[in-house]
Formats: structure tokens, sequence, C-alpha cells
């Protein structure tokens, strides 16, 4: 009988805290240019970033030479950590019973010891957005570092509502629905949206007033009322053009402050995007055409199009298992218009600054936060590899469950059955 229990296992070798000194590397700073410098990490932040370093005594030297050094992208939408087998409901924690759910918040069902957390991370990834999903308002998806043994270590600061604005169209291939029964369907989910927000709105002014102790309390609706103020940010979901389009004369008659996800027919309402200057989350971007009418190539142009008129992009993959595929969303967005360059700010810096955390995320400057990978190519390149990889300064083991795999089947010991 064979024993498996070394491949199950998420980490064999411990992370390691300390100072370190990154020599000799090629830096892609992402917001200051690349240059051949070096970069020293201490206390979790990037405390020095120059053309030469003298090392600490305590620093532990990690030779750069002919490697590259980039800051840890980041996926502005998944579940990652919230969900393990597709087809076992008790492993699924993203979605609540209900239609208003704003209240629940996706940071206290993460699992720091899902399996895809460090198949994700050893790709380069160590920032995710992960995010509720059924429902009108679902809940909160928070930013979390691929990194800790309890959901508050992984916290990164973030936590915005969701608002997955009525869909007119089908929800996919598998949708039956005949046109009149999505269009009852779509009116009656913007009936209860309106009447919903219409108690949100008054329980907002009660509670700015200092009359909410008049009020019964009510979560769902305390959970919104900094968004009805234009006081904390939401994400609203849409993609296709009608919906994008409502859910922003929705969104700018509630003069509320919002970020935009999915956006998949971004490209057809570019000018709407750019007269309301509203920053967009868009993705997957390997995907299929939303009309049957569309080139097969859409997906992969929306994002381009859109930063190249000017919108602020950002890329998510909005999966589960495979948000170790960022690199590749985003390599198919430079490759179809958005270039090199820009695609990396999409998953970098760019969703740092739409989240609101670019003084600590996004980008190689001193008094950041140390996620940081370091590869032997471009990590858009499938042959590149990932050398080593920091997230929060520690030094984090190039382990996943890919690799206990690999390295049991690659050298196997024969073992006598009964």
């Amino acid at each position: 009988m064979f024993s498996f229990g070394i491949i199950h296992a998420q980490q064999i070798e411990k992370s390691e805290n300390g100072t370190f000194l990154l020599d000799n590397a090629t830096i892609v700073s992402v917001t200051k240019g690349t240059f051949k410098g070096d970069v020293l990490i201490k206390d979790g932040m990037i405390a020095q970033v120059a053309s030469e370093i003298k090392a600490p005594t305590d620093a532990k030297k990690v030779d750069c030479t002919d490697l590259f050094v980039y800051p840890g992208m980041i996926d502005s939408g998944t579940k990652l950590g919230l969900a393990e087998i597709s087809a076992i409901s008790l492993t699924q924690d993203f979605n609540e019973l209900g239609t208003f759910t704003p209240h629940m918040e996706a940071l206290t069902a993460v699992n720091p010891n899902s399996v895809s957390i460090p198949v994700t991370r050893v790709s380069g990834v160590t920032t995710v957005l992960t995010s509720p999903t059924n429902g009108l308002f679902p809940g909160k998806a928070a930013m979390i570092n691929l990194s800790g043994y309890t959901p508050e270590q992984m916290f990164a600061g973030v936590k915005i509502p969701v608002l997955n604005f009525p869909s007119s169209g089908k929800r996919g291939r598998w949708d039956k629905r005949s046109e009149e029964d999505i269009k009852k369907d779509a009116e009656k989910a913007t009936k209860k949206l309106k009447k919903f927000w219409k108690q949100v709105a008054i329980y907002a002014k009660a509670e700015s007033m200092g009359n909410a102790d008049e009020l019964a309390y009510n979560p769902q609706l305390s959970a919104l009322s900094e968004v009805a103020r234009g006081e904390a940010k939401i994400l609203i979901n849409a993609n296709k053009k009608a919906d994008i389009l409502a859910a922003i004369a929705w969104a700018n008659k509630q003069e509320l402050d919002y970020i935009l996800s999915g956006v998949a027919e971004g490209y057809r309402v570019i000018d709407t995007l750019l007269k309301y200057n509203i920053p967009v989350v868009t993705g997957p971007i390997l995907d299929t055409p939303s009309r049957q009418s569309d080139r097969y190539d859409t997906p992969y142009t929306n994002a381009g199009k859109m930063q190249k008129a000017g919108v602020k992009v950002a890329i998510r993959t909005n999966e589960t298992e495979n948000v170790r595929n960022l690199p590749y969303h985003a390599a198919f967005a430079a490759t179809y218009g958005m270039g090199v360059e820009e695609a990396l700010k999409a998953v970098t810096i760019v969703p740092a600054e739409i989240f609101g955390i670019a003084d600590k995320y996004g980008s190689i400057e001193e008094g950041k936060v140390a996620n940081i990978f370091i590869s032997d190519g471009d990590p858009f390149e499938t042959k590149t590899q990932i050398q080593h990889l920091f997230i929060k300064g520690w030094k984090v083991p190039m382990e996943s469950r890919h690799t206990h795999l690999y390295n049991e089947f690659i050298d196997r010991t024969h073992q006598e059955g009964n």
C-alpha cells in the first residue's frame, strides 16, 4: 500500500524570516523603470533599493545575478481560499442563502490551508481579492496575502462590498430561459435592488444625523451605510453593454464611489467609462466571446482597448484553483493590444491604486511591503521559472501540491503489493 502523506502536506519547509539582501539583480520596479541594483528586505518591508547596498551584518544574501526582481502580482477578482472541490458543496464557502447579505465577510471564510494557495503563490501571485458571489449583495470581498496561519494574518487591508448588478442576458451557455423570462427576471431584480437601496439610504442618513439609535439595528443596512454616504467604495459586477450602462446610471444617481468589475463588453462603452472616470477590473481574459457574433479574440482585446483609450484597468482571473494562471491572462492582454509594460501594471500597481493600497503594494519601492518574486525571465512567458518568493518579507518555500507530486513520482520507490 502506498503512503502519500508527504503529498498532502501544504508546506514541508518553513518560511524564513529575517533581513535579506537581493544582490546584483535586474529590478523591474514597475513605477520607476527597470535597472540593475540591490534590494534590502527588513522587518517585512522593502527597506532600500539602490544600485549597490552594503549588506548589513545580519543580512542573508540572495544572489540574483542574471535574475529579475518583480513586485508580487495582484489578482483583482477570485474565490481563492473560499472553495476547494467544486463537486463537493461542503468545501465551498463563497455564497450565503438570500439575496441581500452585504454584512457577510469573505475574510472570515478564508481557509489559509487551501491547497490552491501554494499553487498560486509559486507562480508569482502574492495577493488576491477573494470575493463572495451569489445574490444581489453577496457580502464583502477581502484583499489577502497568500501566506499566513489565519485569515487575519493574511489580510491586506481592503474589505469592499460587492453588488452583482441585475443582468439582462443569459447567465451562461447552460441558461435555457426564454428572452421574455430573462427580461422579467432582470426587471424583478432591479425592483428589488431599488427597494433595498432606498432602505439603505434612509438608514445611512439616520446614522449620519446621529439618529441610528431610533432605528432597530439592521446589519444588512449598516454594512452599506458608508457606501451610501460616499465614504467607502463598492465593487459592481456587470458584463454586458446594457448592464454596464444601467449600473453606471444607477450608481451615479446614488452618488456612489464605485469600481466596475467583470466588464466583458467594456470595449463597447469606453466613452462612458472615460466620461465618468470609472476604474475597471476586467477578466477573465482567457475566455470565450460573450456574443456568438464576436470575433474569437474579443475577450483578449477588451482590456487593451480600454487601457489604450485611457481607462484605468486591472485584470482578474475570476478563478478559484486556477488563479495561478493570472500571468497568462495578463500575457494574452499584452499580446492582443495592451503591451507587456501596461499588462504588468494591470496586475501590480494599477489594482493597488484602484483599491487604495498603492502606498504599500504594487511596485518595488522603499517603504512598501516586501511582496516580491525573483524569476529567470519574463513571468508572462511559460518557460520562465520563479526562483525565490517573498511575502510580507518572509522567504516562502517554492513548494506546492504540484511540486510534491512531481518530486514523489519522478523518483518512485518500488513497493510490493499484497
